[in-house]
């Protein structure tokens, strides 16, 4: 590691995250960023596809379904895609018991033995399935889960899903379609858990660039520093730049919120606000809707952070709205 000046750390963050125009592809950009997240809020498109759009522009979204459910470059695993040759640390994740969550997780199936069996069992004959195409079993008489309610077939696949013993192999809309893991996922080497938390550490420390340790920006070693150009483009809520909001902030001193919990009269910005970044400078903020029904895009507002000239916008909004075939409004 070596340390860096706040401007060479902006510039390394961008690059590192594939955000200076470099990015030639989705399954090279997905395996530079190391994963994508999964959330169902979509006020313009799912982050997983948007993500990729800040860096590829108007690409073909079949082109992401097609590695996961066809070609299997990529899985999906505790709501983020990931590289198919990360499947033996994941495969670590899977089974570590180190954490207070991981116990809980091993004594619910401990607990509810014969449920496990019962729904490994109709996969086994009867999948690939949608949780609703599994009669619900009842395992006990315990009071409904506070979120599945009386019906617990979701937190089962869910729990089996985060232990590796079943996997998501395909979507229907929304839906997510279950097999048994061992029918799903290829052969891998086994890895320790130590091991692979070294690895993967290390993977997101490259794709960010930098990190903020004690007062002061260290980049990784396999990272350099390079021009960023005056590229503008705009970011998901979940975009590895500015998911770490604490970082975010102290990067460019952009504090960034989601603020779709928020009651409307106390929202400082908006519902679903997308940060504006220009070149190596986060310098303002938009709220674009996609209405799916009526085929637009429109605009709520926008902000510019203190000292920011205002930019045109027309270009990145033109190709947002191409990419999801709608008409700017």
């Amino acid at each position: 590691m070596r340390e860096v000046s706040i401007e060479e750390a902006r510039r390394i963050a961008v690059c590192a995250q594939v955000l200076d125009g470099s990015a030639t592809g989705v399954l090279d950009t997905v395996r530079r960023l190391g994963f994508l997240q999964l959330d169902p809020i979509a006020a313009v498109a799912p982050p997983q596809y948007l993500v990729l759009w800040s860096r590829l522009g108007p690409y073909d979204r079949a082109e992401l379904d097609r590695l996961l459910w066809e070609e299997r470059q990529l899985f999906e695993w505790n709501a983020f895609l990931w590289p198919i040759e990360d499947l033996p640390l994941i495969r670590a994740r899977m089974t570590r018991r180190d954490r207070a969550l991981d116990r809980r997780l091993i004594d619910y199936l401990k607990e509810n033995a014969a449920f496990r069996r019962y729904v490994l069992r109709e996969l086994e004959r009867r999948g690939p399935l949608l949780s609703r195409e599994i009669e619900d079993h009842r395992p006990s008489g315990r009071d409904p889960h506070r979120w599945w309610g009386e019906r617990k077939m979701g937190l089962m696949l869910g729990v089996l899903n985060a232990r590796g013993e079943v996997a998501v192999v395909g979507r229907r809309g929304k839906q997510r379609v279950w097999d048994l893991a061992e029918r799903w996922y290829p052969e891998t080497e086994k890895m320790s858990w130590p091991e692979a938390k070294r690895i993967l550490e290390d993977k997101r420390f490259r794709a960010r660039g930098v990190r903020f340790e004690k007062g002061r920006w260290l980049a990784h070693p396999d990272v350099a520093d390079g021009a960023v150009g005056r590229r503008l483009t705009f970011l998901s809520p979940f975009d590895q730049l500015v998911a770490d909001r604490d970082r975010a902030e102290a990067l460019w001193g952009f504090r960034y919120r989601l603020e779709m919990y928020v009651p409307l009269a106390k929202r400082e910005y908006g519902y679903y606000v997308l940060p504006v970044l220009r070149g190596d400078r986060v310098v303002g903020r938009i709220e674009p809707v996609h209405d799916r029904k009526a085929g637009e895009l429109r605009v709520l507002g926008t902000w510019w952070e203190d000292g920011q000239k205002p930019a045109s916008l027309a270009k990145p909004l033109r190709e947002l709205a191409r990419w999801l075939d709608a008409k700017l409004i």
